[in-house]
């Protein structure tokens, strides 16, 4: 199957030809719900290791699609080499297919009980769905086993970024695990890593408080037209997932730059004001004391040290999230 024709499939939730590869070598096959596969080996016990791969929760997120297709197409001509059990998740195929980033909803916004009036959306059905069939997948509440529990979400951001590659890491991750992370971070090509202790209804924050999964959401590049996807684009990244895939196991590198959130930006009202324009880069930096919106008789300010401004978007909706302001910060490196 050819790069663009592999891409297309996943982009159209079809695990066709993935699925019968494994059922043909003897792995257990599931396809719980539209877009969702899972593969497990014929004698796993629970102790192996279990990654989640996540893409397509943004419908106009494609090139994550694009890398993710080629990967799949050939470690399913080798099942064995599979490590792991693996579920893979297309997060929101219908507006995939209507090249949108959603058709009601921020689906990404939705991985939580409280939903502020948002359970009768499309969106919000989609995210029921998935949740029944990750925790499925993870075992429940608890920790399934002894084995790796990952979960990577790969998305693409709006806007350029001083940091072509970023990831989000859930602050909620335990501490033991979150050199391993971010060295494999590293060595996936992430420029950089913002730890976040805001859950804001995203799927890789739900899988980390959930299952207490080693779980980030990556950005890679920019939307993109499916057509236009460059499948030799972030071979880092493609690198460190094959191998994770392979080995079962993370490979390690020299880490991200780190950073920290300092400020969730919450757009309470439709009179929010951002004091730069739209097209502002993410990790765009602002001196200390700097306005950085208004929302009302609400002022939100730079602090006592230089922030940088993250996925700053006026556009959305009353009571979400409208961007995130962080901070550098130091860790420990761990080499792999």
């Amino acid at each position: 199957m050819s790069h663009d024709a592999a891409a297309q499939a996943l982009a159209n939730a079809d695990f066709t030809l993935i699925a019968r590869r494994f059922a043909d070598a003897g792995w257990a096959v599931g396809l719980p719900a539209e877009g969702i596969l899972a593969v497990s080996a014929p004698a796993s016990d629970g102790r192996r290791p279990r990654l989640l791969l996540s893409v397509g929760v943004h419908g106009d997120e494609t090139a994550p699609i694009t890398m993710l297709a080629c990967l799949l197409d050939a470690i399913s001509r080798m099942p064995a080499a599979l490590a792991c059990d693996l579920m893979l998740v297309v997060g929101n195929p219908a507006a995939i297919a209507q090249g949108k980033r959603f058709l009601e909803v921020d689906l990404n916004r939705l991985f939580r009980t409280q939903r502020e009036g948002l359970d009768g959306m499309r969106e919000a059905a989609r995210a029921d769905a998935i949740m029944q069939a990750v925790s499925a997948f993870f075992g429940g509440d608890g920790v399934n086993g002894d084995g790796l529990r990952w979960h990577l979400d790969l998305h693409t951001a709006i806007r350029p970024s001083r940091y072509p590659t970023f990831a989000v890491v859930p602050d909620v991750i335990a501490e033991t695990e979150k050199p391993g992370l971010l060295g494999f971070l590293g060595a996936a090509g992430i420029g950089a890593a913002i730890l976040s202790g805001s859950a804001a209804g995203t799927f890789s924050a739900w899988t980390a408080a959930r299952f207490a999964a080693t779980s980030a959401t990556l950005e890679l590049g920019q939307v993109s037209a499916l057509a236009g996807n460059d499948p030799g684009r972030f071979a880092d990244t493609r690198a460190a997932i094959d191998a994770l895939l392979r080995r079962g196991k993370p490979v390690g590198g020299r880490m991200p730059e780190v950073f920290r959130v300092s400020q969730e930006l919450t757009k309470h009202s439709d009179a929010f004001r951002m004091a730069f324009g739209k097209d502002t880069v993410n990790f765009t930096p602002l001196e200390p004391g700097s306005l950085i919106a208004e929302d009302g008789g609400t002022a939100y300010r730079v602090g006592k040290q230089t922030e940088y401004v993250v996925f700053p978007n006026p556009d959305v909706r009353p009571g979400l999230r409208a961007g995130l302001m962080v901070v550098k910060t130091s860790f420990p490196q761990v080499q792999g």
